[in-house]
């Protein structure tokens, strides 16, 4: 790709930038960046609502894309991302007054290219939404723990600061433009799956649980080297203002350094925000869990300043033996399979926020909303968490019927059943 923002291309990005900027000057935004460090430090008692939009860009935002470059047209989508909740779904996500952007790094388990396929037959973006088959490269751990090589990880400072430099030169006089991280993410039985297949890594737990669990001790020792290395080379960056944290919230806070303080020292893993969940290992029992998973998991979790846990798994069957121990814990993902209730006495008086996922099919079928339903499934999830900080982001939704008024409804319609229904 080559790296380059055309006459053509930077007076569109320059349009877009002071659109963003004109969304995160206004009362109402600034109003929700406060609430959300309240939010997050314990003391706001109303849900806040996000509708994430992750898996809605291809329908919504690419076909409003009119830069010619590559690079330029990557840029442009960021700016999107930036303000299309408030301009068109009006939820609680802030949109910031400045422009940040990431470095290029990544983390390659075991060494192993993972193989996949999509059903399209060809290579697809990661937020299109269509369905995939990771073909295995590990399958029977009795025959090849030889292929557990270490990990390997990288970062391009140079590739990744001259991209910041163009989107300045850009659009700098109107957006502060700067580098950013956003949470520290590690998922490790993810990894697994997506160099085994799911079935192959059941079948391993089965068949061989000393195998995988020396696997898993190894990954997580892995991660952990990884995260040390970005330390090492001041790669460790704030998470206490509008940087994303797995999945689908905010660092908002006053608990970790923000960039006045990093800017008097090297900030560790243990100044940050973490992100981990294990949805893969769902079928599994919970000692199994306890014993062959949690220990990798445990180790790097320990490591963040702040915890946010869980995406689709249960998190009420391995709450109370494992979860529960993160000291670091603020968020937990309470997802359409999980015991709603459970997890409303766990967490009710405690300082972990209740982060309940509705279930998918109420935004995301084709065809009207069912109104009714929505609302019958949201006040249950308010009567479940009664008495918890709690936090509601729709996710894994792939279309509004090209209809950006549809998420608009459905953020409504939580809110009429907060205003009517919460009891903190």
């Amino acid at each position: 790709m080559e790296l380059l923002i055309n006459k053509h291309d930077r007076e569109i990005l320059r349009e877009l930038a002071r659109k963003q900027l004109d969304y995160a000057n206004r009362e109402i935004n600034q109003k929700r960046k406060e609430i959300w460090y309240k939010h997050n430090a314990l003391e706001w008692e109303i849900p806040l609502v996000h509708l994430d939009a992750w898996g809605l860009y291809a329908e919504l935002v690419d076909p409003s894309l009119a830069c010619e470059g590559e690079f330029a047209r990557l840029v442009e989508r960021e700016i999107y991302k930036n303000f299309i909740n408030q301009a068109w779904f009006d939820d609680d996500r802030v949109t910031p007054d400045r422009f940040g952007w990431n470095y290029d790094t990544d983390f390659k388990a075991f060494d192993l290219d993972i193989r996949q396929e999509f059903i399209t037959g060809k290579k697809e973006n990661e937020d299109s939404g269509f369905a995939m088959h990771f073909i295995p490269v590990l399958e029977d751990l009795e025959d090849e723990m030889d292929k557990l090589k270490p990990s390997t990880f990288w970062v391009d400072k140079e590739t990744s600061e001259k991209k910041t430099d163009l989107i300045r030169d850009a659009i700098g006089d109107i957006l502060p433009v700067y580098m950013k991280m956003d949470c520290l993410y590690s998922v490790p039985t993810q990894k697994i799956v997506h160099l085994m297949g799911m079935e192959n890594m059941m079948l391993n737990i089965a068949q061989y649980p000393e195998e995988y669990k020396i696997m898993m001790d190894r990954l997580g020792d892995d991660f952990v080297a990884y995260f040390k290395f970005l330390e090492k080379e001041g790669m460790i960056l704030p998470t206490a203002e509008y940087e994303w944290v797995g999945q689908a919230t905010f660092a908002y806070n006053h608990e970790l350094p923000t960039s006045e303080e990093a800017a008097g020292r090297p900030l560790t893993t243990h100044d940050v925000w973490g992100f981990m969940d294990s949805q893969e290992t769902n079928c599994i029992n919970p000692k199994t869990f306890e014993e062959l998973v949690f220990p990798c998991y445990e180790k790097i979790g320990n490591l963040f300043g702040l915890l946010s846990y869980g995406c689709c798994e249960p998190v009420d069957q391995v709450w109370d033996n494992c979860i529960s121990k993160f000291k670091n814990l603020r968020k937990v993902s309470i997802s359409p399979w999980c015991n709603e209730e459970f997890m409303g006495e766990r967490l009710r008086g405690s300082r972990v926020i209740y982060h309940r996922k509705p279930a998918a099919t109420l935004l995301g079928l084709p065809g009207p909303l069912d109104e009714e339903a929505v609302r019958k499934h949201i006040r249950k999830s308010l009567e479940a968490a009664r008495g918890c900080h709690m936090e509601i982001t729709a996710r894994d939704v792939y279309t509004l019927d090209g209809n950006p008024e549809k998420g608009k409804r459905y953020v409504q319609l939580i809110r009429e059943e907060i205003e009517n229904h919460w009891k903190s």
